[in-house]
């Protein structure tokens, strides 16, 4: 748990644990599988599943706030091969002001 709060770190300082929490439980078993663990920001069909899935389910974003969040996460993210999907959902939530529903 701690390598998931320390990488969102990197980008929020101070990221909330009990969010950050809450991503890994929704992520569930999909984190123990490097590939599914990691979002790639160049793949159009799975920045759609972000957007279709964590985004519109779990913080109730429209798909056009979805998909201006999730372009504000990858140019922030730009340069970061191995995108840590906790991160990347952390930071789309802070950028889309969604981070209260994360508990």
């Amino acid at each position: 748990m701690s390598d998931y709060l320390a990488d969102v770190r990197k980008y929020a300082p101070q990221a909330s644990e009990t969010a950050v929490n809450a991503i890994v439980k929704y992520c569930g078993i999909a984190l123990r599988n490097a590939d599914s663990s990691l979002v790639s920001g160049t793949d159009p069909k799975e920045l759609a599943t972000v957007r279709d899935g964590f985004a519109a389910k779990k913080l109730g974003l429209s798909a056009e706030a979805a998909d201006a969040g999730i372009a504000r996460v990858a140019e922030k993210m730009k340069g970061v091969n191995r995108k840590s999907r906790v991160t990347f959902y952390y930071l789309l939530a802070e950028a889309t002001g969604s981070l209260a529903k994360l508990g």
